[in-house]
């Protein structure tokens, strides 16, 4: 159910965002943003944030959902629409896209995945160096020998 209410509230906020960059200022109709959106939120949820997420941070997981949504919307708006000049809307709503995965992740992280320690401390890991005696052992005094006496 989790998973359930994630991948709607991925949905929603996509189409919101594609219908207005796509639809409104693009002319696309809702029909292809809704088959965007669908075919977008299926395959970044299972592979950006299910698969990549966990085993990454959430830079490159945003980073990874950037790439995914830009090849995703360019070839679905160049084979879908009559629209001649698919580049830029495709850029521009890729990067809509990623700038609401990166809150998207902290979400996922802390309600769905739950690692919000690991999310919140990856980035500040300090690391030390263990020293102990044994790295220089002790040795006996040759001067001090008492059987030399």
């Amino acid at each position: 159910m989790r998973h359930l209410k994630a991948f709607l509230i991925k949905f929603v906020a996509c189409f919101a965002l594609l219908a207005i960059i796509l639809g409104g200022i693009y002319g696309i109709t809702l029909g292809d943003v809704f088959v965007i959106s669908l075919v977008l939120g299926i395959i970044s949820y299972a592979a950006g944030d299910l698969f990549l997420l966990p085993r990454s941070n959430d830079t490159t997981a945003s980073l990874a959902d950037f790439g995914l949504a830009f090849l995703l919307i360019w070839a679905m708006t160049a084979n879908m629409t009559p629209v001649d000049n698919v580049l830029v809307p495709s850029l521009i709503s890729a990067a809509g896209i990623a700038v609401f995965e990166y809150f998207y992740h902290k979400y996922l992280a802390r309600n769905v995945l739950g690692r919000e320690e690991e999310v919140r401390t990856r980035g500040n890991l300090q690391f030390q160096t263990e020293a102990s005696e044994e790295l220089s052992p002790v040795k006996p005094d040759i001067r001090n020998d008492e059987g030399d006496k």
